[in-house]
């Protein structure tokens, strides 16, 4: 049985209640449902969804994988119902505002060269901006995504990284430990950014066991590239994102410090609400874009070295 049949028989199954309503709708035998259904817990290794006679409830795993396979359905029904169609209509979209400069806009750009008849309009800022409210289809977000009701297609992930110039680090030598920091120069990402906590991971524990830090900044910005670029003159110690200090690395102009102490990676992912048929640019963005971001991400790891990213390919709920 293909498991894109059996996505669909799972998918039909938890929107109909039952498998012997999913059957019917499909036109298939309820045998071959239920086929479909364990073939997909076996290929996981967990139960999808617990039935009995009377009801069925998703289990955990289950809630997980529903939006997966919606939006993996979702993306091949579109990819086949878009040949021949025009793209001209509008596109909005919106990402926090460094990497929408580095990486988001070269791809609506790109994307306005391949269709000359399409327009967009991008909205980047550095809070959590709402689709609905300000009119806008896709957000890439670099954050763990709660449970709601759009879809997220899984681009890759950023790390947060501890980074200073070799000039310094010549002068004022490497921390040892994240708690050398308070004896170190350290350059704020935010105005007033007095007390700030910058996170980190225990090597030693079993599991991972997170820790923050206090900071007290001798040098507080209200703009992450200011304190990158300050952290290139030697000016002291920065906290940043992967993406955003990938080409000082990879130049030598910066290094990183306390690897072993890096938290758990963020992930990155392009939301969008469900792609309605007739929404022939939105589903012709979202395959043009989500490739790009995809290696742009890997690309990133490349340059950093280190821990790799994780570009799943999979999706995940939004």
């Amino acid at each position: 049985m293909d498991r894109l049949d059996a996505m669909a028989m799972f998918v039909s199954t938890v929107d109909e209640g039952s498998l012997a309503a999913a059957a019917r709708k499909l036109a298939l035998s309820p045998a071959k449902v239920t086929r479909a259904l364990q073939m997909l817990e076996e290929r996981l290794g967990e139960r999808l969804i617990h039935r009995n006679a009377r009801r069925l409830r998703l289990t955990e795993a289950g809630e997980r994988r529903l939006p997966v396979y919606r939006s993996v359905l979702a993306e091949l029904e579109a990819a086949d119902a878009g040949a021949g169609e025009t793209v001209d209509g509008r596109i909005g979209v919106t990402a926090p505002e460094l990497f929408g400069r580095l990486h988001v806009m070269p791809v609506i750009e790109s994307f306005l060269a391949a269709h000359p008849a399409a327009r967009a309009r991008a909205l980047l800022l550095n809070r959590m901006v709402d689709l609905v409210e300000e009119g806008l289809d896709v957000a890439v977000r670099l954050a763990p995504l709660p449970d709601s009701g759009i879809v997220a297609t899984r681009l890759g992930e950023v790390r947060k990284l501890v980074c200073a110039s070799p000039d310094y680090v010549a002068q004022a030598g490497a921390p040892a430990t994240p708690h050398d920091l308070t004896c170190h120069a350290c350059i704020g990402e935010q105005e007033g950014d007095a007390g700030a906590l910058w996170r980190f991971v225990d090597p030693a524990a079993r599991r991972a066991k997170r820790f923050s830090v206090p900071i007290t900044p001798r040098l507080a910005l209200n703009s992450a590239g200011a304190a990158i670029d300050a952290a290139v003159r030697g000016r002291g110690v920065c906290s940043a994102l992967s993406y955003q200090v990938a080409g000082h690395v990879a130049a030598g102009r910066l290094m990183t410090l306390l690897d072993a102490f890096e938290p758990e990676p963020t992930p990155v992912s392009l939301v969008f609400h469900p792609v309605p048929r007739r929404n022939v640019t939105l589903r012709a963005f979202i395959d043009h874009a989500t490739p790009r971001l995809r290696e742009d991400l890997a690309n990133v790891s490349r340059r950093i070295g280190g821990r790799p990213a994780e570009a799943d390919v999979g999706l995940a709920p939004g």
